[in-house]
């Protein structure tokens, strides 16, 4: 009798064992590497920074949550990762793919926008074109290592334009193995604009030039701000036709929000629509960077020499385009009578973070004058910004696709 007990404890325990050890061949524990355990780490970080900094939060908290739960690891032929067709992440990811998601913001962004500042003073949309040489010299330095293509280059170029719909929608069209390295690096220089830009833009104007006062702009009419986004989106379309997919749906939005008549679907387009594209957008871009991905045999992870070389050239373009857009406005000083001249703290503005980079010149010139308050004049060229990134992308598809 004791035999048998015995006997039977014996096999239970086995059995037990065998499948725990089953149980915990399936567990992300097993497969967890120093990879994952760096990028969960800095998913927690983004969101710190979204939560305690308030750096961005929209975009910051699902992108940090996103680059999580894209770390978990998984058995090998579970249809639940971002990369295993068929599993709901990987359909959620299908918008970042086929860059139907960036014109969805776009819009949403239109019919958020104003840009009356812009068409009161017309002049100021060459601050925003000028800050696009950040765009361009991205490019031409990633041409440069000699480790990129042409088509990645001009994708890694577009975080220059710190627009993170924008580089998603590039670099799926250029370069779809780069999109969780660039939309990282845009969003996180994005997120990052209270403190990349100030420094440059002290370290490129007198204080003499950071107390220059403008002449507030003039009142524009209706009838201006319905025909804006008509002649807006003939003039770019003409010029730089590839540009559709973005700049269609940014000035649909801006007439559905001027015309007065559809307040209903702009407030759709900028509050349900673009927050769901937003969170969908963020979170799939985040899982999208798993550290380990072993493809035919060769490691396709997020962290490479690659992803590194991105992120650099991704902080070097950002600087190149506040100093362009501030140096700019000093260029154009040259040519301008005194009371016409532009405060060069709303160059950097030039960038299209909005509102961000245009509440950093309102910041930055408030600590040298408490009166002269510069938000509603870096308003125009921050939304030309939007615009001129746009172009750029259009142009960089143009001659690369």
């Amino acid at each position: 009798m004791v035999s048998l007990l015995l006997d039977a404890s014996q096999g239970f325990f086995s059995y037990m064992g065998e499948h725990l050890a089953t149980f915990a061949s399936f567990t992300g524990i097993m497969g967890l590497t120093y990879k994952h355990i760096l990028m969960i780490l800095i998913g927690c970080v983004f969101i710190f920074l979204g939560v305690f900094k308030e750096y961005e939060p929209l975009l910051l908290i699902p992108i940090g949550f996103g680059i999580i739960i894209g770390n978990i690891p998984f058995k090998e032929g579970y249809q639940i990762g971002i990369y295993e067709s068929g599993s709901v992440l990987s359909y959620l990811y299908y918008g970042v793919v086929k860059g139907f998601y960036p014109p969805l913001i776009f819009l949403g962004i239109g019919a958020m926008t104003d840009f009356s500042n812009l068409i009161a003073n017309p002049k100021l949309v060459l601050i925003g074109a000028a800050a696009q040489f950040g765009i361009f010299g991205a490019y031409m330095v990633a041409i440069a290592t000699g480790v990129f293509t042409f088509q990645e280059a001009g994708a890694i170029g577009i975080i220059g334009g710190a627009d993170g719909p924008t580089a998603i929608f590039l670099s799926s069209q250029l370069a779809p193995q780069l999109m969780g390295a660039i939309a990282i690096s845009a969003y996180s220089y994005m997120a990052l604009v209270p403190v990349i830009q100030p420094p440059v833009m002290r370290l490129f104007t007198t204080k003499k030039e950071r107390l220059i006062r403008m002449r507030t702009p003039r009142k524009v009419s209706k009838t201006e701000k319905v025909l804006f986004p008509i002649i807006g989106v003939l003039l770019t379309l003409l010029l730089v036709p590839s540009g559709l997919p973005l700049l269609g749906m940014l000035f649909f939005g801006n007439i559905l929000k001027e015309s007065g008549v559809t307040k209903r679907l702009a407030d759709t387009a900028k509050g349900p629509l673009i927050d769901i594209v937003t969170m969908l957008l963020g979170l799939t871009v985040g899982a999208s960077t798993q550290a380990v991905r072993i493809v035919d045999g060769v490691d396709k992870g997020f962290l490479t020499w690659s992803s590194v070389l991105v992120f650099a050239i991704g902080a070097f373009s950002f600087f190149l385009a506040t100093a362009s857009g501030v140096c700019f406005v000093k260029f154009m000083n040259l040519f301008l009578k005194k009371e016409n001249k532009i405060n060069p703290l709303i160059g950097n503005a030039g960038v299209s973070a909005v509102p961000d980079s245009a509440r950093i010149s309102q910041t930055l010139g408030l600590q040298y004058d408490k009166t002269n308050h510069l938000l509603m004049h870096a308003m125009a060229p921050n939304v030309a910004g939007v615009i001129g990134s746009a172009v750029a992308a259009g142009v960089l598809l143009s001659f690369l696709k």
